[in-house]
Order: structure tokens, then sequence, then C-alpha cells
């Protein structure tokens, strides 16, 4: 026992909800339905390893690492050194994938700048991958016993679940937010769920610590929920996609505040999944059973839905600044880690001004350059930036309105931006933006050159979506392939559908390879056993089939853009999706609890206890 007050390894005892009306609707119920899951560790491995490089002058400290934001790691260093913060400069160039995992700053960040400010000279360090899987942190972790109670029209009437999670040796900078609070925004789902309680008991380890990786918190919610939705309809004897859509919110009730204290903004879920349903083809299904039956093979399928909350800063800032050569420099308060924001947010500036996309700069990542901003983590980036760079737009025309009245001889009220150009009634002038700022600069009026602004989201936006998965099993292996992915998505309006749907690509092959081959390991003294990709199996590209991916916008109220963030959203479609195909797969060969991953060595165990007790 290290400290008294913690006699055991139980870290923290954590419940919300209303726990008497849940019972309640329990000791009503006209049925129940239980459901425990394990939702296994994984790593991040990311493209590019952590890695930093910092040098000390003799005044300053510069520090310039791979990660999601500079402004928490500069906080943190001047403190740390008791530097005051004008002496701390962060800068964070292009970064190889950080999926919340380079969130936050690590051990070495610190140890190289103080060798750095120690030795007088630059310092660099770069982790080889064995480092990164042995030090960064893992993920998921957990395992939950939920329970669902039904009226006797199927209609959800209480959900209460019990987690496990593993933090790993000690708290995080995330850690103990990921499987409560995080994992309570979206609770209930996409569900109309009167009541809800939900437990949860951190235990430490003798592992590594637990943090944020794409979606943190919202994947295990919604893996919970829909695997339990799944098993409710089979125990019902209900169609999955019925009992869906029988307790979805629906339109009419929006907005809408859900048992954990949400409060969902718009939402068409039906509508959603009924487009999922028909791209995916699922009238066909019984026949591509059928072939594959007389082949030996066994085909699942699997539907999940799910909701996310957007996380993060609501606020954030934004600055333009008209450059001599006729470049236009947008500074940002959000950090790219292969997401494409340099393309994004150069057009939607683009878009809202009429400068030429490709004449505008970017500028992320240097706490010298921006004085504030709140990183890149929860899929805020697009509606928080953009946002800002709304407010910053509408500063830059105020500010150039009264300037141009005086070139044009007319009221400033009588001058209108039309979002390209500069009118007034009587005048033949008609400059763009940038004809402005060049006009401003040969008057000497260099106040005109650079506007910033900041803005704060009125709340949250609630991205969500259906996944159908069908799946291919092979009875003598155990090999399970992905055969057919549909997505279709509500992410609001889209600045850049390419994009959005690479991230969609992206966040359902994280899900695959979780679902289907990915398990850190540890023995029994905590030593790693898969700590190379000899061990660690991510999955490859022949592991993943064609992604049809569909957007079905509902534009939201809560910016004035009507988007919702994109970038975690597949990852936490993806699990139950392909777990509820798996599952439907093994069913019929008395398969009656399946748990990921759904390795061969693991489908074909399952399939030949199921049939040695069937025997």
């Amino acid at each position: 026992m290290i400290h008294a007050q913690a006699p055991d390894n139980r870290a923290f005892d954590w419940a919300l909800g209303d726990e008497e009306a849940t019972q309640a609707a329990f000791d009503a119920a006209a049925r129940t339905v239980a459901l425990e899951v394990v939702d296994n560790r994984v790593m991040a491995c990311a493209m590019e390893p952590r890695g930093c490089f910092a040098e000390w002058d003799g005044q300053r400290l510069h520090l310039c690492y791979g990660g999601q934001g500079v402004w928490g790691t500069k906080a943190q260093l001047a403190e740390k050194f008791g530097l005051d913060p004008d002496r701390v400069r962060v800068t964070t160039p292009d970064v190889g994938g950080g999926f919340g995992m380079k969130a936050f700053p690590y051990p070495e960040y610190f140890v190289v700048a103080h060798a750095a400010r120690a030795l007088g000279r630059p310092v660099r360090w770069m982790a080889d991958r064995s480092e990164s899987m042995l030090s960064d942190n893992g993920a998921r972790d957990l395992v939950t016993r939920a329970e669902m109670a039904f009226d006797a029209d199927n209609r959800i009437t209480g959900y209460r679940l019990h987690t496990r999670c593993n933090l790993g040796a000690y708290n995080s900078q995330f850690g103990q937010m990921i499987q409560t609070m995080l994992f309570s925004r979206v609770l209930t789902g996409a569900y109309d769920i009167p009541a809800a309680w939900m437990r949860v008991e951190g235990i430490y380890t003798n592992t590594t610590q637990v943090d944020a990786y794409r979606g943190a918190g919202r994947p295990e919610a919604i893996y919970v929920l829909e695997r339990l939705m799944d098993r409710a309809a089979r125990e019902l004897g209900e169609d999955p996609l019925e009992l869906r859509r029988r307790n979805f919110i629906p339109p009419s009730a929006f907005p809408y505040r859900t048992a954990s204290g949400e409060t969902y903004d718009v939402g068409e879920f039906a509508r959603v999944l009924d487009r999922a349903a028909e791209r995916a083809d699922l009238a066909g299904f019984a026949a591509r059973r059928a072939a594959d039956a007389a082949a030996g093979r066994l085909r699942g399928l699997g539907v999940g839905y799910y909701i996310e909350s957007i996380l993060g800063d609501p606020s954030e800032g934004a600055k333009v600044e008209f450059c001599e050569d006729g470049t236009v420099n947008l500074h940002v308060g959000t950090q790219s880690n292969g997401q494409g924001h340099e393309t994004v947010f150069a057009q939607f500036l683009s878009d809202q001004t009429g400068i030429p996309a490709d004449r505008i700069r970017v500028v992320q990542g240097d706490s010298d350059r921006i004085a504030k901003g709140g990183g890149t983590g929860g899929s805020r980036s697009v509606t928080t930036q953009g946002t800002a760079t709304l407010a910053v737009v509408d500063r830059m025309v105020a500010a150039f309105t009264p300037y141009l009245a005086g070139r044009m001889g007319v009221a400033p009220e009588e001058v209108g931006f039309d979002g390209e150009t500069f009118r007034a009634p009587g005048s033949n002038l008609t400059p763009t933006l940038t004809e402005a700022a060049e006009m401003a600069r040969a008057d000497g009026r260099t106040d005109l050159l650079v506007h910033e602004a900041r803005a704060k989201l009125a709340g949250r936006s609630y991205p969500n979506g259906a996944h159908v998965v069908e799946v291919v099993i092979d009875p003598e292996t155990g090999h399970v392939r992905v055969d057919r992915y549909t997505v279709a998505d509500d992410f609001g309006n889209l600045i850049n559908p390419m994009l959005a749907e690479g991230q969609v690509h992206g966040g359902v092959v994280q899900g695959i390879g979780q679902a289907l081959s990915e398990r850190v390991v540890f023995d029994a003294d905590g030593q790693l056993l898969t700590a190379s990709f000899m061990d660690y199996a991510l999955p490859r590209a022949g592991d993943v089939p064609m992604i049809d991916f569909t957007p079905v916008p509902v534009p939201s109220t809560t910016n004035p853009m009507g988007m919702k963030g994109c970038g975690e959203a597949g990852t936490v479609g993806a699990l139950a999706a392909v777990a509820n195909a798996v599952q439907d797969a093994l069913w019929d060969r008395g398969v009656r609890q399946a748990d990921m991953p759904f390795t061969p060595r693991r489908v074909w165990d399952l399939l030949r206890h199921a049939s040695e007790t069937a025997a």
C-alpha cells in the first residue's frame, strides 16, 4: 500500500444519472436485456512517432514537437522552468498523425528542453517504433455490463451500465475523463431513453497509461449501446433496424435534453438510417448469405447507429494578414495532423471573401505568431475555426467599408460587400478585398492590413450516422473478411466533401483494425508483449473493402455554417457495426458471446467451443 487513502488499486468510483428513476424503470419493465462486452486496448500507431527539438539562446526557450496544439505545452514549460511565458516559444510543424495520442505533453519534451537549456546546445529526440509502442498512451481497455428495460411496445424505458476501466499505472492528462464524462456525452446515443444510470470504476494497473485515441469515450459508449441494441433485437424478436427506428428521438423533439444532460440541437436519425439501408442493398443480403452458405462460408450483417459530441474549447481565434506580394496569411488556432486543414480553411475563407484559395497561406502551430488557440481534438476544428473565420471576415468588411466609402465618395452605409467585391450606387469603383488592401497599403493605412477576431460557439454539434457492414467468415480457419461497408453520415453542411469522406475512411479503418486484429497484450509483470508490428496487427489495405459514403446533411443550429465535425465519426460508428456483423454470422452456429478482436484463432475457438457444447 503506497497511500493510506488508497488501500487498493481503485482510482475512483464515479456515477452519473438518476439511479432511482432507472431502477423504477427496470422494476416496471415488460422485458429486460443484459450484455457484458469487452473493449480491447489498442495503440494509436501514428505514421510519425513522437519527437521534439529544443534550443536555448540564453534568453528564450524554443521547443518544436509533433503535437496537436502549442499553447498547453507552452504554459507547462513556462511553469516548470520558471520562465515568463514570453520567453517560451513552442512550434509544431506538419504532423504525421495524432489521433488524440499527441494531444498532451509527454515527459520527453521536458527532458529535451532541460538538456538544451543546461548544455546551451540544440537537442533533438525522435522515438523509434518500439519506444512509441512502449511509452505512447494506450486507449479503450474496459469491460462493461449494460442492461436495458423495455415496455410492452419494445420502447426503451431505462438504461444502466457498470464499467471497469483500466487507467494504466497512473493518471494521464485526460484518462480519467474519457470513460466518465466523455463517455456520458453520448450515453443514450440517438435514442429517446427517459432514465439512465452509469457507474464507472477506474482501476490502476502495471501497464502504460491510458488516454485519448480517436473518439475518446464516444466509441466506447456507442459500442456498448449498439451491441446491446443488437442483442435486444434478437431477444425481443424485432428487426434490428426497426427496433432502432422505434426508439429514435423524433425530429419534433429537438432540441432534446438527454438523460445524461446533453442538449442535442437537431437530428433526423430515421432518415439517415433509411439512406444507409438503401445504399447497402439490404434487400439482397439474403441471397448473398445463401450463396456463401452453399460454399461453406458464414455471412453476417451488422448495423450500428452512432452519435458523437464535439468536444474541446468552444472558442477560437483567427487572424488575416494581407502581405506585400498579394498573398494572404490566415492564422488559425487549430493544428492539422493530416486532416487537410490547410485546404479546408483556405477554401472557406475564399468562399466568404472571394480571395483566391491559392493565394491564402494557412499559418498554424507557432505560439509566437498566434497568441492563443485551442489546438485540435474532439473534432472541434472545422466548427470553431470556421466560426472564428466568419467573425474576422465581418471585422474586415466593417473596417474597409468607411475607408472605401471615402474613396468612392459615398456614405459608409451605401457601401456593400457581396462576398467578392465592394460596391456602392453611383460608383464605378468595385474593389475586391485584396485590391482594397493594396489601395490601403498605398495610402499608408497599415491598420487595414491585419485583422483578427475571436468567436465562441453557442453550443456543441452532434454528428451522427449509420454504419451497415457485411462480413464473411471461413469456419475452417476462423478468418473474418469485411466484405461490404456502407456509411450514411449527417455532418451538417460540408466545405470539402472529399476531405470529409477521407476522414470517414480513416476512422472506419481504425475501427476495423480494433474489431478484427488489434490488441495490446501485457504479461502478468507488466511486460509489453505486442511491442512491434510483428506482434501488433494493424489492418492492411487488403483487409478493408471499398467504403461507400453518403452525406445526409441536417444543418446544425449551434454555428452559423450549420456544420458538424467529422474527424472521429468513422471510428465511433465502426466498432459496433463490425462486431454486430461478426456476432450475426456466428449466431446460428450457437455462439452467443463474441468480443473483439475477432482474430482467426479467437473466432475458430468460438466456433469449436459452440460445436462441442451443442454436441
